[in-house]
């Protein structure tokens, strides 16, 4: 795809023109491959919609729609929440939609308006019908809305359609230097971030007002989306993370505080980072079991290495869980990040992916012994011979608030 900016962008810190072709090509290079002529994309959430971001450096956001037909040449057609007959041609090199060639439009509301489901199905079967494509993968359609899938399948009847996942996610899974500048300064906004936080929470504070204070925070510095949770509590019960809709909690003097920052730094992604606080002199009870988690945490990291299996990964890490009284995972403590807040590769025992130089994985085991709860998180990069040292600068310790 060619494309030149014509004018400044609005998007906040956009990747550069190099890293969208980068994208561009590697993905068209495994399409002509594969046989495929064009890609269907959808996304409806920042949070985790990460192949429209990647794709164009765009997000979806708030359960609208936005779909993407990426060819094996030539210029992509996203088709989005707009006005009805919206049509738009354009050159590739329009700043807020570089190496697009065409936007169309409708006023659907699948996620709340359920007789509008296929409207924009109807716009990309059309637009693939226009193209005279034969062979079209679909990316990931688990996370599209079903009146979609269904409603381009339907729609289009002379495609053959394909699975396209596994080989987008292959792709995307290892990140450019490009990337890996920009998640290393994500992690350096999330522990600045922290820093802030550590100086606001006090007794008296609700668990909601914390968290508020710490999403405007990354807003200034740099953050447009993300999650904060966090949970309160006095030694006796263990502490889990609550959403904000659970936040309600006032901090009590000799509270264990526990916040995970997982927000969208610069150039939308994610990774993320946690702080066990203690509002006044932490027992060492506290101490004792976040060492443990930093172990389960360290003992997962060193066999971060290129070529290692992640089912392998995942049941060593339950064997050493066991060995030191700790149940076994029975979720994920361990997976990748990038425009997603999670993505391949999971540390699991059902991911296929095998690790390779490049990726980014975030760590973040949990360990209790009935009374509280502790867990560790911190992302890394893979280089040739192992995790190179974690992004995130913020200490590891419990922090105690006098």
């Amino acid at each position: 795809m060619d494309m030149k900016a014509k004018r400044p962008s609005k998007l906040r810190d956009p990747l550069s023109d190099a890293e969208m072709q980068r994208r561009w090509s590697i993905t068209q290079k495994a399409m002509k491959a594969a046989g495929i002529d064009a890609l269907v994309i959808q996304g409806h959430t920042e949070f985790m919609g990460g192949y429209v971001r990647w794709f164009t450096d765009i997000p979806a956001t708030h359960g609208y729609p936005r779909d993407i037909l990426f060819p094996a040449e030539g210029l992509m057609t996203i088709a989005e929440i707009t006005q009805f007959g919206a049509e738009q041609n354009l050159d590739g090199s329009d700043p807020e939609f570089r190496g697009v060639g065409r936007r169309v439009g409708t006023a659907g509301f699948p996620a709340m308006v359920g007789y509008t489901g296929r409207y924009d199905a109807e716009l990309v079967a059309n637009e693939i019908k226009r193209n005279s494509f034969k062979t079209v993968g679909m990316v990931n359609p688990a996370g599209m809305y079903y009146g979609f899938v269904d409603g381009v399948k339907s729609l289009a009847k002379d495609v053959k359609w394909v699975d396209a996942t596994d080989m987008v996610d292959d792709l995307k899974a290892v990140k450019s230097a490009e990337e890996v500048d920009f998640l290393t300064r994500t992690a350096h906004m999330q522990d600045a971030i922290v820093d802030k936080i550590l100086g606001f929470v006090k007794p008296g504070l609700k668990e909601y007002e914390v968290s508020a204070y710490a999403r405007h925070q990354g807003e200034l510095i740099g953050s447009t989306q993300g999650s904060f949770l966090c949970g309160s509590g006095p030694i006796g019960k263990p502490v889990r993370f609550g959403h904000p809709y659970q936040q309600t909690r006032e901090l009590q003097k000799d509270d264990v505080f526990f916040m995970l920052v997982e927000n969208s730094g610069v150039g939308g992604f994610f990774s993320h980072v946690s702080a066990l606080m203690y509002l006044g002199k932490a027992p060492q009870q506290l101490h004792d079991l976040f060492g443990l988690a930093r172990e389960a945490h360290d003992n997962t990291v060193k066999m971060l290495k290129p070529g290692a299996s992640c089912a392998d990964i995942f049941a060593r890490h339950n064997a050493w869980m066991e060995s030191h009284g700790q149940s076994k995972e029975k979720r994920i403590h361990c997976h990748g990040q990038g425009h997603e807040m999670v993505e391949r590769p999971l540390i699991r025992h059902d991911e296929t992916m095998s690790l390779r130089e490049g990726m980014h994985l975030a760590v973040h085991p949990g360990v209790t012994d009935g009374k509280i709860h502790a867990s560790s998180t911190e992302c890394y990069i893979i280089g040739k011979d192992g995790a190179l040292p974690g992004l995130h600068r913020t200490p590891k310790k419990v922090f105690e608030l006098q």
